[in-house]
């Protein structure tokens, strides 16, 4: 129980270290999140329609 109440205690110190995003770099993390969504979603479409085309060619 000891080590417990030692790991909570030592979150609790973590916690306060922790320096948070503002509003201006969170709006900026997200959209560069929504970007690489964006963009790694186009890429395995156009992956995905090369195949079927190539599967087509040759079938």
């Amino acid at each position: 129980m000891k080590k417990l109440f030692g790991f909570f205690k030592n979150v609790a110190k973590e916690m306060k270290n922790v320096r948070w995003p503002n509003k201006k770099e969170m709006a900026l993390y997200s959209a560069a999140t929504f970007t690489c969504i964006v963009l790694f979603a186009l890429y395995f479409t156009l992956i995905d329609a090369i195949i079927a085309i190539a599967k087509m060619v040759l079938i």
